[in-house]
Order: C-alpha cells, then structure tokens, then sequence
C-alpha cells in the first residue's frame, strides 16, 4: 500500500492544540513519538528535573553518515489571554494562516522536519541516520533540555554527523536567511553600596546614585568591538537601574543595574566579566563605594564557518523559495550553541515575525514550503 505523505499543516495544528508552555510537556512529545515509532524510528525519553525530551534515530547507531535535526515543542506563555482573537490553542485557520501560540515558535517548524524524516525514511531508505532531537526547555532555563538529550546521545553511543536547527530564521520573507552561527549572551547585575543619610546632610552620607551613572554611562557609551567577519558589533545594553527608594529626602544605601551583552567572537563571557569587573572597581574606588558583580552566562558566540553543509542548506531554500539565503548569526539565542559542541550545526526555517506575540500565526504555504526544503535537504544529504 502507497505511503501517504505526512501532512505538515496537520501536524503543526495536532501540536499546538498541545498546551504545552514550558514545562509542560502538554502532549506534544507523545504525539510526535506515536508519529515517529509507527515510521521505523528508535524513540527513547530522555526526560530530567520534570522536562520532557524525545530522541528519534531511524536506522543503525553504526551508520556511516548520519543526519540530526533540532527543535522545541515548548512554547512561552500567553501574556494576556484576553487579549488574543483566537483561542491560542485551538490552531484554527483563517486567511491562510494557522493561528495559536507555538504556530511560528516552533511547532510548525518541528511538523516540517518529522513529516520530511518520516515521508524520505519510508519511500527512499537511506543509507545512513536520521536523528531527531526534540525538546520541551528551549523557551525555559534549557537547562534540562538538548543539554538532556546530548547526554543520553553521549551515554548511549549516539552520534550526529551534522544537524539542522528549525527555528524561524527568516525576518520578512521566507528563504531570505539562514543562521550559520549566534552571537554570545551574557546578563550582569551590579550593586554598588554607599551609606544611607538625610539628603540634606550629604557629609553624612556616601551616594551610590553618581557612582552608577557613571559607571552605566561609561558601560553603555563604550564601543565594545566594530565587528567580525561574521558577526556585526557587540551590543550592551542597560536594561534597568534599582533603588527601591520612594523617598525624597533620604539618599538610599545602595542602587542595582542589570545590563544585556550580547557579543561576537571577539569576546568569551570570562574575559566580558573581567571587563565589567575592572570597570566597576575603578568607579566604585573613585566614588568611595562598594560594588558587586554577579553574571550569567547563557551562551558563548559560535560560528559554522561557511562550506558544504551551509551551501548544501542554501541550495535547498534556493530551489523551493526562488530566494538565495544569506548566512547571518543575527538574533538571540537557540539551541544551536549546545548543538555546536557535538557537531557542524546550521538554523533554517520559516519567517518568524509573530514568534511570542500575542495572535501569533504561520503561513500555512509557509509549512509546506519548510517541509519541502527539509526534504530536498536530506535527499541531497544521502544522495
């Protein structure tokens, strides 16, 4: 009997109708894996700390080449509900979009890569692996997600060749762009202390206000690099300066700022913190104060530099969409920087405009076209 092709669109629908927001796995995972196994795939759970996680391998460990793709069933929250003209997980249809919360972030794009994998291992077996990774803590800490699963890959003897990611990629149009790296991501909370007083006896006191604005000045007003190769300049920003104080003749004792970098692979997240470090201390000295600096490290910057994995991408998106992608490492961060350490990884997917909106939706064409592209991809891989 004729194989019938996987249905994308379905899929993506049959997904966020799981409510699935991080971390609940809201059936998401069990869905995929019915779909899976009933295709040939080895599945096994690769669950932690209450996060759910899904590894699918068709064909031998021992293969001589194999192919991986990456994703997320998990999505964020809803922010307001009421604010929404849909209900966000009823995946309706309307004016050629599939509309629901995880349509565009990313379970159209995890339905793309399964209904491909499941449609090319049944009517032309390859010669070779297909792996697929699937988290449910992209959206969260992703402490216990694809740090999960490359784990369970370690301890079992499990193995990617090469892997691709299946985040939106694209900013406006699909096929524009595909991500061949990300920039770092680091976040800092500094708290400079003083001595609290009465506003009108400044001798008394010892201000913490100056001294951070002149530190966040110097912070937000220097340049931190021009630019790489592959990467544009680093940013910093300060997102937010803290006193806590609703007093207007007290001077408060001490005031916290929490500042974003994100940075290009001129930078590691040890040497930005001995910057920040050192920036701090100098202030903090010539203002008399204390400072405290305490940093999180989401991610450092990586690249895949360009070659036949990325022009094997690129000619795939050409075909189906008509449009040649640049290769950007623009953007926040994704699963990609823990998938970097096991193997060449590259980011492909669709156009990512609503992604965490309230009435978030996808082109329902768009689907289509993904799975399309993944399927070119993987026939080309073996091929």
């Amino acid at each position: 009997m004729p194989h019938t092709p996987v249905d994308p669109v379905a899929l993506t629908a049959d997904l966020v109708r799981c409510a699935s927001v991080t971390p609940e796995e809201g059936g998401a995972l069990v869905l995929l894996e019915r779909l899976l196994g009933a295709a040939g795939f080895e599945c096994a759970r690769a669950d932690r700390q209450g996060i759910a996680n899904l590894y699918a391998r068709w064909g031998g460990k021992g293969a001589a080449r194999s192919f991986g793709f990456n994703g997320h069933t998990d999505v964020v929250p809803l922010g307001d509900a009421a604010a929404w003209s849909v209900p966000p997980f009823g995946a309706e249809i309307r004016d050629g979009f599939l509309w629901g919360r995880g349509a565009t972030d990313m379970k159209s794009g995890v339905a793309a890569f399964a209904a491909a994998a499941v449609d090319f291992v049944t009517d032309t077996p390859p010669d070779g692996a297909v792996i697929l990774a699937i988290t449910g803590d992209e959206e969260g800490d992703a402490l216990h997600g694809t740090i999960a699963l490359l784990e369970h890959m370690e301890r079992n003897g499990e193995a990617m060749d090469v892997c691709l990611v299946g985040e939106p990629t694209c900013p406006d149009e699909m096929g524009e762009m595909i991500k061949i790296g990300r920039r770092g991501s680091l976040n800092a909370w500094i708290t400079i202390t003083g001595r609290q007083g009465h506003s009108a006896y400044l001798d008394r006191a010892r201000n913490p206000l100056p001294a951070m604005a002149r530190l966040v000045d110097q912070l937000s007003s220097t340049p931190l690099d021009a630019g790489t190769d592959h990467f544009d300049p680093s940013t910093l920003a300060v997102v937010t300066i803290d006193t806590g104080n609703a007093a207007t003749n007290v001077i408060p004792a001490s005031c916290r700022a929490t500042l974003n970098i994100r940075y290009n692979d001129t930078h590691s997240g040890a040497s930005l913190t001995t910057w920040l470090q050192e920036q701090m201390e100098a202030v903090c000295a010539e203002f008399g104060v204390e400072g405290a600096l305490e940093v999180k490290n989401s991610g450092e910057s990586f690249v895949t530099p360009p070659g036949a994995f990325s022009d094997l991408v690129v000619a795939a998106v050409e075909a189906e969409t008509g449009r040649r992608p640049v290769l950007s490492t623009s953007g926040g961060t994704s699963d990609a920087r823990f998938m970097k350490d096991h193997c060449p990884v590259v980011e492909c997917g669709l156009v990512g405009r609503t992604m965490h909106q309230v009435d978030e939706r996808v082109s329902v064409a768009q689907i289509g076209q993904l799975k399309a592209i993944y399927a070119r991809i993987l026939s080309d891989y073996f091929t």
